[in-house]
């Protein structure tokens, strides 16, 4: 299951990932988790961007994660058809910083 994006805030490491059986499914989307969880938030990314299905994920976090997959959409479908065409994904590392 590689994974395309790590998004590290303070207080979490959010990891966005693709199953390796999500090679057979034709609409793009990503799977959402911190480390220990164990059902993933899923979210469509095309046509919008959109939950799926939530996961151990609260109200709240499933917002954030939500956020997060708005504003790398376009970077997240990149990684997406790359993945279906059996291309190398480069994982994506964003470090959230506080504003002062």
């Amino acid at each position: 299951m590689p994974k395309i994006l790590l998004y590290i805030t303070a207080k979490i490491i959010w990891q966005f990932l693709f199953w390796n059986t999500d090679y057979n499914e034709n609409r793009a989307h990503v799977h959402v988790g911190k480390r220990g969880t164990e059902h993933l938030c899923k979210i469509w990314l095309e046509p919008v961007v959109e939950l799926a299905q939530k996961g151990d994920l609260t109200d709240s976090q499933a917002k954030e994660v939500l956020a997060v997959a708005s504003e790398y959409r376009e970077k997240l479908i990149l990684q997406w058809n790359l993945f279906k065409q059996g291309k190398r994904i480069r994982m994506i590392t964003v470090k959230k910083t506080k504003k002062k």
